[in-house]
């Protein structure tokens, strides 16, 4: 397989897995203490935590919904404008004031006659106006379980609190392709690139949710470390791999060690995450040894400096300003991996 093959296949994937991560990175980005979200931008319930930001009250058929707001719009059905004889429509002509004759589709029935009930159809079998079709979201009786101006969801969009930024998904992807593709130009087809390319997406994830809201979650960082210690392991026992399973244990526990060491000493100017994620990236770059780990350690902590640097001088932040260190631990991690997988 030829080098230009692997890249092109590496981005390939990178592309596809970073179109999943919106919905991630969007559930995650809430502030410190918060619980993740379950909405969508538009307000709606959503689970799951692969794909878009929308769900699927956001596809074609909430949108017919939402372009007739009376609530008059049938599922599956079309809103359209009133016709002559159908309920709910204009008056026929020669009725004065505008209303229905009796016996006239949309008029309202006498005692005694079919429909006269109370919730009934009209004899057509469509709901009239005055009984809109059962379960259509409507300004005065919205769907159950979907957020309303009365009762909002937690944390929905209203005036204090406006809609949630979202994601972008070429932008999430383009920065996952871009990293993968990076990864296989310098690994090659040793076995360890799987590693990478199983990894880099958690990264990029990462990197999206502490930089927009200084939070790295349990749910990513940790399950990162064990993980790519349990893969380091597997590509160890395939031949041509190039690196040691027992370096990169052992700087994971060293740079998890140091991190917390920095956290201890100086509680505001790192938080616990990045500790965390220090165990994670520890263990990747020591793959390739002690030189690896010294120099992606120092690049994180460089390209954190100027980042604050050039935010100081921008007159956008003081030295006081809390920055996220998660991205630029990440991106230290990568310069020293790919400068270990190249040498190696």
């Amino acid at each position: 397989m030829t080098t230009g093959v692997l890249v092109l296949g590496a981005a390939v994937w990178g592309l596809l897995a970073g179109l999943l991560l919106p919905r991630a990175a969007y559930r995650f980005a809430v502030p410190a203490g918060e619980p993740w979200r379950g909405y969508c931008p538009a307000g709606h319930p959503v689970r799951g935590w692969l794909g878009g930001t929308g769900c699927g009250e956001c596809g074609p058929r909430a949108s017919a919904v939402r372009r007739d707001p009376g609530g008059t719009a049938k599922r599956g059905v079309p809103a359209k404008g009133p016709e002559r004889g159908v309920p709910g429509g204009s008056a026929e002509r020669g009725v004065p004031g505008g209303s229905a004759e009796r016996g006239v589709p949309g008029g309202s029935p006498e005692p005694g006659e079919p429909g006269a009930g109370a919730g009934a159809e009209s004899r057509q079998g469509v709901p009239s106006a005055s009984y809109p079709a059962p379960y259509v979201p409507s300004a005065s009786h919205p769907a159950p379980h979907v957020p309303s101006a009365s009762h909002p969801a937690p944390h929905a969009p209203s005036a204090s609190h406006p809609p949630p930024h979202a994601p972008s998904a070429l932008l999430l992807a383009a920065a996952t392709a871009l990293v993968c593709a990076a990864l296989a130009a310098a690994t090659g087809t040793r076995p360890e690139l799987a590693v990478w390319l199983l990894l880099a997406p958690v990264g990029v994830l990462l990197a999206a949710v502490d930089f927009r809201v200084h939070r790295l979650p349990d749910p990513l960082t940790l399950p990162l470390a064990a993980a790519a210690l349990a893969l380091l392991g597997l590509a160890a026992a395939l031949p041509e791999h190039a690196g040691h399973w027992t370096t990169a244990l052992y700087g994971a526990l060293a740079l998890g060690a140091g991190y917390y060491a920095l956290y201890r000493l100086n509680p505001g100017g790192m938080g616990f995450g990045d500790v965390k994620l220090a165990v994670g990236t520890g263990a990747v770059l020591g793959w390739y040894g002690w030189s690896a780990v010294l120099l992606g350690t120092f690049a994180g902590f460089l390209l954190g400096a100027l980042y604050g640097g050039v935010l100081v001088l921008a007159r956008r932040a003081d030295r006081k300003s809390a920055v996220p260190f998660g991205p630029f631990l990440l991106a230290g991690a990568l310069a020293g991996l790919l400068i270990g997988a190249y040498a190696a």
